[in-house]
């Protein structure tokens, strides 16, 4: 498993991740299996944890702890996140810090998150959702700072808004910022326009998530597919959006090369980018954990490959966080 560094904190951290939103409140989950998931992870040597606290109201972050309990010390770095408190997903310009995140509420839900992960102190603390009409109140970087001097976390990030990564350039100046999570991924590679060139700039970390655009980048999605109901997915993929996902994915595949399978195509597309830290991929199954992690061996996609994985980019309004 090959490591990078963390930016300016300086860790040394697995270069694919385990995000863990699946495990804590995607339909078909299994308990154990997730556990087991997380468990061969560590074996092969991924040491970097994505939770939060909205995932099953901290059901992942206790299914987290579990795991490491089981694993007889594993040291891995935990990143979890404090959810809005008006539970607003994504954020909106409109909303105040105050509606959103007020000094008490990044507190408690900290204090919460550290009991489900039976933690003193979590590496990475981060703000679910954001708005760049925020930065200049320092009232949250007060509160960020505050838990970072009494030792409850290590380092401070942002996950951005789905399909604006700009929306938080005015944070990141602000010093406070340590990471940043963002989505990127073949169809929606826009963070690398400005985003991956201001973090570089700064020393800020870039983790990705969404490598599957939500399972349709793995290519194994059909037109007619339907989740149960609460599902997230039924409205991230509502039919139309279904039907033309389903249609950009096959003329992706014109570009497989002979032998690689679609989720190995999309995360060798974003390991090739060198500003990217890490990748957390949601895994619950053993199997998704051996096939991901394969891909940290350093073989990036070759530069014509690349250019041609660029036109397959798309432009869309977000739907969710």
């Amino acid at each position: 498993m090959r490591t990078r560094t963390f930016g300016r904190v300086g860790w040394q951290v697995s270069e694919v991740g385990h995000g863990l939103w699946g495990a804590g409140g995607w339909t078909g989950s299994d308990d154990d299996e997730s556990i087991a998931s997380m468990l061969r992870s560590m074996q092969l040597g991924c040491t970097f944890y994505d939770t939060a606290l909205a995932y099953g109201n901290g059901k992942s972050e206790q299914l987290l702890a579990r795991a490491l309990k089981a694993s007889g010390g594993a040291q891995v770095r935990i990143a979890t996140k404090i959810p809005p408190k008006n539970l607003q997903w994504p954020a909106s310009p409109t909303s105040t810090l105050d509606e959103v995140f007020p000094a008490d509420h990044i507190r408690a839900c900290t204090e919460t998150s550290l009991r489900n992960l039976d933690l003193e102190c979590v590496d990475l603390q981060q703000f679910h959702v954001w708005s760049d009409t925020w930065a200049t109140d320092d009232r949250w970087q007060r509160a960020a700072d505050d838990l970072k001097r009494e030792g409850l976390v290590r380092a401070i990030r942002i996950s951005i808004n789905r399909f604006e990564p700009t929306n938080v350039v005015q944070a990141l100046h602000t010093g406070v910022v340590d990471s940043v999570q963002v989505v990127y991924n073949v169809f929606d590679a826009g963070a690398a326009d400005e985003l991956f060139s201001i973090c570089r700039d700064l020393g800020v970390a870039v983790i990705v998530r969404v490598p599957f655009d939500e399972g349709s980048l793995t290519g194994t999605l059909t037109p007619d597919m339907t989740w149960p109901e609460g599902d997230f997915r039924n409205s991230y993929f509502a039919p139309d959006r279904l039907r033309e996902t389903c249609r950009r994915v096959d003329l992706l595949r014109e570009d497989l090369p002979p032998g690689m399978s679609m989720p190995e195509l999309a995360m060798r597309f974003i390991l090739s980018n060198q500003d990217v830290t890490t990748i957390i991929p949601g895994m619950r199954r053993v199997r998704n954990v051996e096939s991901n992690l394969a891909t940290a061996d350093g073989a990036g996609l070759p530069p014509a490959l690349l250019a041609r994985l660029k036109r397959h980019r798309w432009e869309r309004i977000s739907t969710v966080a």
